[in-house]
């Protein structure tokens, strides 16, 4: 069903991290080879919020890694910079903390403890390591600890599976270390994406840590619509959004607007997203280069087309762009009149089934064992 013209709803206070403020409660969740500078930016042009960018391994930056200095790139009008670190060591998180601080990297530090594919859980990263509470907690201390006046916020799931839900003992844990906030992505990470987001421990989330602690919700929103009913069903004090924003950036613009408790605008018709399908890959080739950021634009393609009747010829040719000329080529053959779909709406991006969530050997055995696991600060970015 298509976005409603309005909904309906009290307007919303704004969203505090720290020091910093958004009249809009809502956050970009980071996304492993999306939400680079480019997109950010794209986003940002479309509605007020937090821009996070791609998670990063807290190694990498402390051993100066040529490619995750380029991760970390900034736009010079990012307001607050949000970086989002992924680590299993205390020292080497305490180290990249204070070298983002040190040397002005950063104003917020989001980390991750979320993330459910297996080559970081693997290593007792992610969504895995709230089940190792010492070893997280002592994680947590070492980031506050470093990060001096930058807030820290957490961002986790409800657990390892449904048998070992670990949400409320780590968020605790991270309250007592001294983070600015937390995030619920409301799944395990046995269910990876699939299935639907279980609001209800977002709502259980709220109740369980004291009010000044903004609790933040992320799972299933695809609309502004779906954000308002989370933040209604739950009272959680802002929203998290990630694959609902695929090939679809105007939805910060929504929110915005219906956090306010104003009208939504129009949905865009297929003109339109091909304007912003280009504004996007342009800003791409401006922080990646020309021929790599056109590159990388490809993998939108079929997001911004979802549900337009474009022809199969022209998918697949967009799909193979290697040039703005070619670009440009390719969408003054598109109908810019097509009003936007109601197909379009609802999931997006990758979703995948259940499995069971890949873990160090005797992972399971002592949730009290400190012990980083051995190889764990492996060279990954992805969230």
């Amino acid at each position: 069903m298509s976005a409603p013209s309005t909904v309906s709803a009290a307007v919303r206070p704004p969203l505090r991290i720290g020091p910093y403020v958004s009249e809009t409660p809502v956050v970009l969740a980071p996304m492993a080879g999306i939400t680079n500078a480019g997109f950010r930016r794209l986003c940002r042009e479309q509605g007020a919020g937090f821009y996070v960018c791609e998670m990063i391994t807290s190694r990498g930056l402390v051993e100066k890694n040529p490619l995750t200095f380029r991760m970390i790139a900034m736009d010079p009008d990012e307001n607050p910079r949000s970086m989002q670190l992924y680590g299993v060591d205390p020292a080497a998180m305490g180290q990249a903390v204070r070298m983002i601080r040190e040397r002005d990297l950063a104003d917020h530090i989001d980390m991750n403890f979320g993330c459910p594919v297996p080559k970081v859980t693997r290593k007792g990263g992610g969504a895995a390591l709230p089940y190792k509470r010492r070893l997280f907690e002592a994680i947590v201390q070492a980031a506050v600890d470093n990060a001096g006046p930058l807030p820290v916020t957490v961002k986790m799931r409800i657990g390892i599976d449904d048998e070992r839900h670990t949400f409320l003992d780590a968020a605790h844990r991270a309250v007592g270390a001294g983070v600015a906030a937390v995030a619920l992505h409301a799944r395990t990470a046995a269910q990876r994406y699939s299935g639907t987001a279980d609001w209800s421990a977002i709502a259980r989330l709220r109740d369980a840590l004291p009010a000044e602690i903004p609790v933040l919700g992320n799972g299933d929103i695809f609309s502004a619509a779906d954000a308002l009913a989370m933040v209604e069903a739950t009272a959680c004090d802002g929203v998290v959004v990630g694959r609902g924003c695929l090939g679809r950036p105007w939805l910060f613009g929504d929110l915005e607007a219906a956090f306010a408790g104003k009208p939504l605008p129009t949905p865009p018709r297929l003109g339109e997203v091909a304007a912003t399908l280009r504004r996007h890959a342009v800003l791409l080739q401006e922080h990646m280069g020309v021929d790599k950021g056109i590159r990388d634009m490809r993998k939108h393609m079929a997001w911004y087309l979802k549900g337009f009747p474009v022809g199969p010829d022209i998918r697949r040719a967009l799909g193979l762009v290697g040039s703005i000329d070619e670009l440009d080529e390719l969408l003054a053959r598109l109908d810019p009149d097509e009003p936007f779909p109601a197909e379009a709406d609802g999931p997006r991006g990758r979703q995948g089934s259940p499995g069971r969530v890949t873990l160090p050997e005797h992972w399971l055995d002592d949730p009290d064992d400190p012990s980083v696991p051995f190889g764990a600060e492996l060279e990954h970015s992805g969230g």
